[in-house]
């Protein structure tokens, strides 16, 4: 049984417990609005121990300035997790950015990652956001799972994370 439970900056040691290696069979490219596929065929490994300082930092540092992550757990292993920037962006400032979500490869396809989406949905809603910003990778697993629930290309591109992650798909995904 998986269970939820919030995540304090002092578990960011748990992120080594996330496999987030994957197949990749095809990626997104974003020309003037309209997304393109290109198949591509490699594996993607884990967090090498550089990689993985970087995300447990970025992790503890939203968490620290108040943003809120939420776990999925078996038992007391970390299967997924995600982070909600506690940061708003956006013209109107009334978008929140889902800043990390992962689910461990053996735990995909199995509702945690929405689940977890509507989690970081309701805690924006509740801060007063009018939308999720996604800064997504461009893999087909990754823009399908997010326009699946009910994620869409924005043109209205955070400039910031735009330099940050030029090759990812930037989407919106509004809050009702």
């Amino acid at each position: 049984m998986i269970t939820y439970r919030p995540l304090t900056p002092e578990m960011a040691g748990k992120l080594a417990e996330i496999d987030r290696s994957e197949s990749i069979d095809k990626i997104y490219t974003l020309n003037e609005g309209a997304l393109f596929s290109v198949e591509m065929h490699c594996e993607c490994s884990s967090w090498d121990a550089v990689a993985l300082k970087e995300v447990q930092e970025r992790f503890r540092s939203e968490l620290q300035k108040g943003g809120m992550g939420i776990g999925a757990f078996k038992e007391d292993a970390l299967v997924g997790f995600g982070v909600l920037a506690h940061a708003f962006i956006g013209a109107a400032q009334d978008q929140l950015q889902v800043d990390l979500l992962y689910v461990s490869r053996n735990f995909r396809r199995k509702g945690i990652g929405k689940s977890i989406l509507q989690m970081l949905s309701e805690e924006a809603k509740k801060r007063g956001a009018k939308a999720l910003y996604i800064s997504s990778t461009e893999t087909r697993s990754a823009v399908s799972f997010y326009m699946g629930n009910g994620a869409a290309v924005t043109a209205e591109v955070d400039k910031v994370l735009f330099e940050k992650e030029p090759t990812d798909i930037h989407m919106l995904k509004k809050l009702e």
